[in-house]
């Protein structure tokens, strides 16, 4: 049985994380991802150690690993006039590419989305930028960190009293791999009907303003700017951790009953009758009195004896895990969160089709290992003609 994009075709100029976060999602849900690398570098994030996975040479950072499963790398130089037709020709058997140049970046080069669409009309050519194609800031490079401190996620992120701070992975680039994944696949679907392809543009800057979900709708509701709450919830309470007699536990109360049932395990059954706590609106406007009790109340008690007692009631909670911990969780171990892909560790793919195999994996290529077999069977290019590529620098 074929994956679910089996037999699509995907040109990936991309590199560090938002690109190949997409392709590799794509990859995973079967198509075949050409990775295009620069001779004898490669993305940059092979060289983002340690970590290091092998020895001399062969090591690669760990953080290369985590995006580039499923690819097959191609190592040619695109600054040359013979890699430029290379890709060109690629393209024009793709269905997608997937490109994180600087605005205008690939015009250079006829690899922009409006030279490759007059070779390949049916191409979905998707563009990551830190800004995107238009505005005062498009020409501007972006980072991960810049975008999570001008969208205001780190207004929002760590202690009232402290210091802004960045979120602990580089989640704007992931989120921004997600929504473009998002956007091809909806491209595709368009071109099923039209029978053309379109130009998709993605940036940074817009994803991670509408990933400040409830956050933003909070100021563009009220007009209030809000600010940071710790682990406290903006809009819900109590949604939070707590400390125990040994430790750290989170309670996560999503409803009423809920709260009800939690207030009677702390021994302050009555606060659920109490007008100041009786809902979840009530509980936010008057948390400064709410909590006290309870985080005495959570300390009297051990982790285990509390998450015990959380279960029985049907309150939601759960440990405060290292990635140690939270990968020897039995769900994760029931899962298979983690697993080898070729000897190389790597975390499970979430899509999860039931109708698409779920073998075939293959690991994060090394540096233009697949260049001559790519080069071959793709475009023809036999033993001689690759030769002579190779001694001009055109490929590696």
């Amino acid at each position: 049985m074929p994956k679910a994009l089996s037999g699509v075709r995907v040109l990936d100029l991309s590199r560090i994380l938002a690109g190949p976060w997409a392709t590799q999602m794509l990859g995973d849900l079967g198509a075949d991802i050409i990775k295009i690398e620069k001779p004898g570098v490669g993305d940059d994030t092979r060289g983002w150690g340690p970590p290091w996975h092998g020895d001399g040479e062969a090591r690669t950072a760990g953080y290369y690993l985590a995006a580039n499963r499923n690819k097959k790398s191609v190592a040619i130089d695109i600054a040359t006039p013979e890699g430029q037709k290379l890709i060109r020709d690629l393209a024009a058997q793709s269905d997608i590419v997937v490109e994180n140049f600087k605005r205008g970046g690939l015009t250079k080069y006829g690899l922009d989305h409006t030279s490759l669409k007059a070779i390949n009309p049916k191409l979905v050519y998707c563009s990551i930028t830190g800004f995107g194609q238009d505005g005062p800031d498009a020409d501007k490079p972006g980072y991960d960190l810049m975008i999570q401190a001008m969208s205001g996620f780190m207004s929002i992120t760590g202690d009232a009293e402290g210091p802004p701070r960045r979120m602990g992975v580089a989640m704007v680039d992931l989120t921004t791999g997600m929504n473009a994944a998002a956007a091809i696949l909806a491209a595709l679907y368009q071109r099923e009907k039209t029978g053309e392809g379109q130009h998709i543009d993605i940036a940074l800057f817009d994803v991670a303003m509408s990933s400040l979900g409830n956050q933003a709708l909070n100021y563009l509701v009220s007009g209030d700017t809000p600010g940071r709450t710790g682990n406290a919830h903006p809009n819900v309470v109590p949604y939070q951790p707590f400390e125990t007699a040994d430790g750290w536990i989170i309670v996560a109360v999503g409803n009423d009953s809920q709260f009800a049932r939690f207030a009677a395990l702390t021994g302050e059954g009555g606060m659920a009758e109490d007008e100041r706590y009786r809902t979840n609106a009530a509980r936010v406007e008057n948390r400064d009195s709410l909590i006290p009790p309870l985080v005495d109340a959570m300390r009297t008690r051990t982790s285990a004896e509390w998450t015990a007692a959380l279960i029985e009631a049907k309150v939601p909670h759960g440990p405060i895990n290292t990635i140690e911990q939270a990968f020897a969780e039995p769900q994760a171990t029931h899962r298979g969160l983690s697993r080898e892909i070729g000897g190389i560790p790597q975390v499970s793919s979430p899509l999860r089709l039931e109708a698409s195999p779920k073998d075939g994996a293959t690991p994060p290529p090394a540096l233009g290992a697949d260049t001559d077999t790519v080069l071959e069977e793709r475009l023809g290019l036999l033993g001689d003609a690759r030769a002579a590529l190779r001694d001009e620098g055109v490929i590696g």
